[in-house]
């Protein structure tokens, strides 16, 4: 027999509303083939940008990024609303062609510069040269402070 949970509203214990309720960091989900589970708090991504890099930056959406600052050509930092706990956590990004229809081959930082608060991105064409791209996307995985 399958269970089905339906609710409008989820409503913590002192009944003030689903908008605070807190999930934890011991919730759990079992994995697709059911042999094994996973932590949902730790597994979700703690940040994520979407910039337009031509001209003067530009953040199109984000999740958890209070500003971005156009450092330059082909150089942004991105600071985050909420720190991140260390600065062990792991970042994902990608690029799209830059304004010079030469492909932007590496988006990426160098290591003393993943700060708790804010992490610098760098990209570069495939003649290794600062350049702006159309679009630079990135997410961070980690524990928030």
């Amino acid at each position: 027999m399958t269970s089905q949970l339906n609710v409008d509203t989820i409503v913590d214990k002192a009944g003030s509303g689903g908008t605070n309720v807190k999930i934890g960091n011991t919730s759990t989900y079992v994995s697709e083939g059911g042999g094994t589970t996973q932590n949902a708090v730790q597994g979700m991504a703690k940040s994520w940008w979407q910039i337009t890099g031509v001209s003067t930056a530009s953040l199109n959406d984000s999740l958890n990024v209070s500003s971005l600052a156009d450092n330059g050509t082909g150089t942004y930092t991105i600071t985050y609303s909420n720190n991140m706990n260390n600065i062990t956590y792991s970042y994902s990004t990608g690029t799209g062609w830059n304004v010079g229809v030469t492909n932007s081959t590496y988006n990426g930082t160098d290591k003393d510069e993943i700060l708790t608060s804010t992490l610098k991105i760098y990209h570069v064409n495939s003649a290794d040269s600062s350049t702006d791209a159309n679009l630079s996307m990135g997410s961070i995985h980690g524990g928030l402070a």
